[in-house]
């Protein structure tokens, strides 16, 4: 089962669920990208994960263009950025989803109201991916 997630900048969102997803099952490959990579990841995604118990510090943003000519079983966008324009895939592709979620990159406030943002954002995406995880591959 192979898996590709897909975002804008894949410094957040992506990253979030990517993590998220490999957590439910090692067995699965898990790859996210981003259709604009910012080549880093959101500092603050890592912070809220790593207090969720999974270290994403490892990861890595790249490009779509690195995953355009392999296999996926589910490529599944995050945000509406990257459900607009994402590319046609050369090779083949037997899902695409899209589950969207806020950008909590973009919140502007206080400290404290950004990173409740990233917890907010963080959680629902645990709970997207988790139900997700449990109808279309736990289950088959």
């Amino acid at each position: 089962m192979k898996i590709l997630i897909l975002c804008t900048g894949n410094s957040c969102r992506s990253q979030m669920a990517h993590g998220f997803l490999q957590s439910f099952d090692e067995k699965i490959t898990v790859c996210s990208a981003g259709t604009h990579a910012s080549g880093k990841l959101n500092e603050k995604a890592v912070q809220v994960m790593k207090e969720a118990g999974i270290d994403i510090s490892h990861h890595t943003s790249d490009s779509i263009d690195k995953y355009l000519n392999e296999e996926w079983d589910y490529v599944i966008t995050v945000c509406g950025g990257a459900n607009e324009s994402c590319p046609s895939f050369l090779g083949k592709v037997k899902h695409r989803l899209h589950i969207g979620f806020d950008d909590p990159s973009h919140a502007k406030g206080t400290e404290e109201f950004i990173m409740s943002e990233f917890y907010r954002v963080r959680d629902e995406i645990k709970a997207a991916f988790g139900k997700f995880y449990n109808e279309h591959i736990k289950a088959f």
